[in-house]
């Protein structure tokens, strides 16, 4: 399961994306959750996965 609050999500996922996963998509496939779903919520406080720094900015 996967924060709800949009600044613990940021946290968690660049966590992850930092520490275990190669991409936004490895993540996504792993814990089983929607990128769309990420990128929306995550879009909604002005962050964007940047695919070069693998990490939410």
């Amino acid at each position: 399961m996967i924060p709800s609050d949009p600044i613990m999500l940021l946290s968690f996922v660049n966590l992850k994306l930092r520490d275990y996963y190669d991409s936004l998509d490895d993540l996504c496939e792993d814990l089983d959750v929607s990128k769309e779903e990420i990128a929306e919520k995550l879009g909604a406080v002005n962050y964007r996965y940047d695919a070069e720094k693998n990490q939410f900015v």
